[in-house]
């Protein structure tokens, strides 16, 4: 049930955040810890052999890799300084958006639609292992001494709230041979949906002065988040295109490119900078759910077509166990 909502779930969570500023504001400490937890919980599905087999081949891996990490920043950097020139926190929010690592949620995402989990999982994990290094080093190059940045400070923490949960996670189902994720993963699975609502929650709570009085700039950042973020999606469709993958990894490469761990980059935002750099993260929040709600609806209505235009040869249909689960 919590999955079917999803897409209504974050942006409910920063209304409930903006209306309860004062009542949630006193546990902004614990969204480390939750977000841990909730880190713990996604990474148990990972282990080594998935791993492998994906490092074995790492085109696609290497390519997502690129594509969040040098591709998405750049543009996310570029249309801030369009748009926002002499707005350095703004600017840096933007490239916080893109230099985050990619969504744990994703998974979700991509299981429901018959995708790669493998690989998703694989980039999952290896993003999460490289974001100390990768997320401070993506703000350095990309602002400079505009903004002061706490390198260190900030490492540590994608080192506490990110890395080592995984790797526990990992580490767990690889040793229980897959025993703790058949025991422990269903009923735990709600609690990630739970902790995502209250540490988006807490979140908005931090930005609820700027949310609660709304102006032409707020209404800007908006616009410009929505297209930024459907481009990734976008450019993970047209390089799937291009490179003519089969249906399991087009749809993994799709969401990938699309989705971040929103609710880290809001940690981040919030614990390490000034309320501004939230603003570009938090208003990513209100449709990252949506937007991966009309991505799949977009690739059901391509695999819909694809049969439509099989049944219509001699030779008829020729559906994959994929695209045919994806059409019950």
């Amino acid at each position: 049930m919590l999955e079917k909502i999803m897409p209504l779930l974050t942006p409910t969570a920063i209304v409930v955040g903006v209306l309860n500023e004062a009542v949630l504001l006193p546990f902004t400490w614990l969204v480390p810890w939750i977000f841990a937890f909730m880190t713990l919980i996604g990474s148990l599905k990972s282990n080594f052999r998935d791993l492998l087999a994906v490092l074995a081949k790492p085109q696609k891996l290497i390519i997502l890799l690129i594509i969040l990490h040098i591709v998405m920043p750049l543009i996310g950097w570029l249309a801030a300084m369009a748009f926002f020139p002499g707005d350095p926190y703004t600017v840096t929010g933007y490239v916080l958006l893109f230099a985050i690592p990619t969504g744990v949620v994703s998974v979700v995402w991509v299981s429901m639609h018959g995708g790669n989990v493998a690989l998703t999982l694989a980039l999952i994990l290896i993003d999460t292992l490289l974001s100390p290094l990768v997320v401070p080093g993506t703000l350095y190059l990309l602002m400079g001494a505009s903004v002061q940045i706490e390198i260190g400070e900030m490492m540590r923490g994608l080192l506490y709230m990110v890395v080592l949960p995984s790797v526990a996670g990992m580490l767990l189902n690889q040793f229980s041979k897959g025993k703790v994720t058949a025991v422990c993963g269903p009923p735990l699975a709600p609690f990630v949906k739970v902790g995502l609502f209250i540490v988006v929650s807490i979140n908005g709570a931090s930005i609820a002065r700027y949310l609660k009085h709304p102006d032409g700039k707020l209404a800007l950042i908006i616009a410009v988040t929505f297209v930024t973020v459907v481009l990734g999606y976008i450019i993970g469709a047209v390089v799937s295109r291009s490179f003519r993958w089969d249906y399991e990894n087009t749809v993994a490469v799709q969401f990938n490119s699309g989705m971040r761990n929103l609710s880290a980059g809001a940690v981040l935002a919030v614990k390490y900078f000034p309320p501004a750099v939230a603003l570009p993260v938090i208003s990513g929040m209100l449709f990252q759910q949506i937007l991966a709600a009309c991505s799949g609806m977009f690739i059901r209505s391509q695999v819909k077509r694809l049969h439509q235009a099989e049944a219509l040869t001699p030779e008829g249909p020729k559906a994959t166990p994929a695209e045919s689960r994806i059409l019950l």
